[in-house]
């Protein structure tokens, strides 16, 4: 059974002076080995991107820029709702989690994964979602 999401806090070194850098230990910060980095940018406001779930891959989600609304959900029901707006933190995403995503015009969505991408890994049918057993 893998956990619900939670966020993960990066370290970040820096000062308003000069600024700031989060730094991901891999080892450390992230829960698996990291396979895949993507990332997602220009998105309209009002489009609602995710709308799926992963049978095995688990994700680690980071607004490197703007704000990310993201909302998911698990096959026991729970739910939960995380707002990204510092780039020093993350949210882990396990398998079989639903999510969607809203972002602010600027916002840039750094993702780390667990595998390569793969389309059988995607549940993309939110009634297929809700049938499997938590």
């Amino acid at each position: 059974m893998h956990p619900a999401p939670f966020l993960i806090e990066f370290q970040k070194v820096g000062q308003p002076a000069e600024g700031y850098i989060a730094i991901a230990e891999l080892a450390s910060a992230v829960p698996f080995e990291v396979r895949r980095i993507f990332w997602t940018y220009y998105t309209p406001e009002s489009i609602v991107r995710g709308r799926h779930a992963h049978h095995e891959t688990e994700q680690v989600l980071i607004a490197a820029a703007g704000r990310i609304l993201l909302n998911t959900e698990l096959p026991d029901g729970s739910r939960h709702t995380f707002v990204l707006e510092h780039p020093h933190q993350g949210v882990y995403l396990p398998p079989r989690c639903w999510h969607t995503m809203q972002y602010s015009h600027n916002a840039v969505q750094l993702v780390l994964a667990s595998t390569p991408y793969r389309e059988s890994d995607y549940i993309r049918d939110y009634s297929t979602f809700k049938a499997i057993a938590p």
